[in-house]
């Protein structure tokens, strides 16, 4: 039987069955489609980027921040984006997987000519997932890491004086969220969780490139690429809510591939009705630690205090009231300094000691 035929130039020998379109591909064909598709996703409207902005890229060291990586310095160089990159780790202080996937991260460091900040919860929290998860146990624990993970990104872009920060979530990982928060009823995040682009007034300004990537294309991307990544899932995942909806996802993408995107345009289409917009709270600033918060205390400084105090999950349940006075002996998080010049020139100067720089950029 003769070998099938690439659908697209029609002379190579397909060695790709996309698992968005069916498509029967060559690879050359399928790294010119999936970077196609993410350049159109970031140029879509007004467009993800402004020509100069300063942008942090999330790097785990895992498959989706690997290629984000590798996509976005390519496409700033063949489109002329005009682009700042930068790499932004934070190291949760998860022995035998967060410990390991930095050493990739410094590897993707080198490959790709990128500075790298590295910012641990052990240095902004005083605490570390390993002694999270010893207190409070496995169930409910990605609650913290979910609440201290996103503030700790946006202290350390703030502290790299960038514009932006791109993650590498997925289509996949995009229609769990719209799952998760249609069965837990959470209205306030369902309106947009789909969104390509999010920012408040007092937040760095996110962006998801590969919200259409399906990522299983994203695996075999890094793979025909030979990429450098680390694909251990974190030891305390598998106790997480999110797995339910992702076994509920895959089993739907068995029987129906579009499934995942008919999910996210699902949730775009989500409007919320006036009188539940003005029930919503609205956003401030923590009277604590200055970040942004819809209570007086935001919920990185409450967790805090309910560790800080011995609690274990009840430590979930600590009040968000206004509560300036804290208790003797307890650790809390540093002021959160915004950039809230807009401008892409860095206000203050950054501590370039912190900053691994790059030993060599190799081509891509």
């Amino acid at each position: 039987m003769p070998p099938t035929p690439c659908s697209l130039c029609h002379s190579a020998r397909a060695l790709v069955k996309r698992p968005k379109t069916g498509q029967q591909v060559c690879k050359d064909c399928f790294f010119e489609v999936f970077e196609t598709e993410v350049h159109n996703t970031i140029v879509d409207g007004a467009g993800i980027f402004k020509r100069g902005e300063r942008v942090a890229i999330g790097a785990s060291g895992g498959k989706d921040s690997t290629v984000l990586a590798h996509v976005l310095c390519l496409l700033n160089q063949r489109y002329d984006y005009g682009l700042d990159l930068f790499l932004l780790s934070i190291d949760e202080g998860i022995t035998g997987y967060r410990d390991d996937s930095l050493e990739t991260v410094k590897q993707n460091q080198v490959e790709y000519g990128l500075p790298l900040k590295i910012l641990s919860y052990e240095d902004l929290y005083g605490w570390t997932m390993d002694r999270i998860v010893a207190q409070v146990g496995k169930r409910n624990n990605c609650t913290f890491c979910g609440v201290f993970r996103r503030q700790a990104l946006d202290r350390g872009a703030a502290q790299l004086s960038v514009d932006h920060i791109v993650t590498g979530h997925n289509a996949d990982d995009i229609a769990e969220t719209v799952l998760m928060n249609i069965m837990r009823g959470d209205v306030a995040r369902l309106s947009r969780c789909t969104a390509v682009t999010t920012q408040s007034e007092d937040t760095i300004k996110r962006s998801k490139p590969f919200k259409y990537a399906y990522e299983k294309e994203i695996v075999m991307y890094a793979y025909f690429k030979k990429l450098t990544y680390f694909s251990t899932e974190c030891i305390y995942a598998p106790d997480a809510y999110r797995g339910h909806a992702r076994v509920f996802l895959k089993d739907l993408e068995a029987i129906r591939p579009s499934a995942i995107i008919d999910i996210i345009h699902s949730g775009e289409s989500f409007v919320l009705e006036q009188s539940v917009q003005k029930g919503m709270k609205a956003m401030q600033t923590c009277l604590r630690c200055g970040y942004m918060s819809s209570n007086d205390l935001c919920k990185a400084c409450a967790l805090l205090q309910g560790l800080e105090s011995g609690l274990d999950r009840s430590a979930l349940r600590q009040g968000q009231e206004n509560n300036l006075t804290v208790p003797e002996g307890h650790r809390t998080i540093p002021k959160f300094e915004r950039n809230t010049s807009g401008a892409s020139t860095p206000t203050t100067p950054i501590a370039l000691e912190s900053i691994e720089k790059p030993l060599k950029a190799i081509a891509i």
